[in-house]
């Protein structure tokens, strides 16, 4: 019998990058509970895909600045220009870390940063968007620098892989957040209320570290 497969509707698509956020959120924060933090050496470029694609997902912070970001980015006016300066910025931040250039406070930095965006998600006249994706910019470095922190002394291909891999899931968490907030907008509040404490929480834990 001759089948036809129908295309896949906008909602299932969006169903379906709400199911892999949830589940990213979800391995996210039982390694965070776990104390997982951080990982063994990389020796190949299997090795280096493999970690790269899960280290923005790991780290609970890092992931809830992405999804901030991503919300935001959907929800004002020009907000693509604000994931294109996160994104720029994300990889100069790699290669400062990689040239052994110091920026301190990267951690504390990261948590403000979700902090404030939460914040912005939580109020209704949001500022303009060229403030917003300078924001953007100043989180992409951060997300950068602390992303090939453990990475530094890897080869040069496994370092390659490892900064594509991480470059390719950072793209995935907000083109996907991008594309079910239309189906989120009356969710915004609680999404930013739950970031914001995310942020203080890790806030709070790299003051600690200091």
């Amino acid at each position: 019998m001759l089948t036809i497969d129908l295309p896949t509707s906008g909602n299932e698509i969006k169903h379906r990058h709400t199911v892999a956020i949830a589940s990213l959120a979800t391995i996210s924060l039982l390694a965070s509970l776990s104390g997982f933090h951080g990982h063994p050496a990389i020796s190949n470029s299997w090795e280096g895909l493999l970690w790269g694609i899960a280290d923005p997902a790991i780290d609970l912070n890092r992931l809830a600045s992405l999804v901030a970001i991503g919300l935001l980015s959907a929800a004002i006016l020009r907000g693509a220009f604000m994931a294109a300066s996160f994104g720029a910025a994300a990889a100069f931040g790699m290669v400062i870390h990689l040239f052994h250039l110091n920026l301190p406070g990267a951690e504390i930095g990261l948590a403000i940063s979700t902090i404030i965006f939460s914040a912005i998600l939580l109020i209704e006249n949001k500022p303009n968007w060229i403030v917003i994706s300078v924001l953007g910019a100043i989180a992409g470095l951060l997300h950068g620098y602390v992303g090939v922190e453990s990475v530094v002394n890897t080869g040069i291909l496994p370092l390659v892989i490892y900064v594509m891999g991480f470059a390719l899931t950072q793209c995935a968490v907000l083109m996907s957040v991008r594309e079910i907030y239309s189906i989120l907008p009356n969710k915004i509040t609680f999404a930013g209320l739950a970031f914001f404490a995310i942020g203080i929480v890790f806030f709070g834990n790299a003051i600690h570290l200091i």
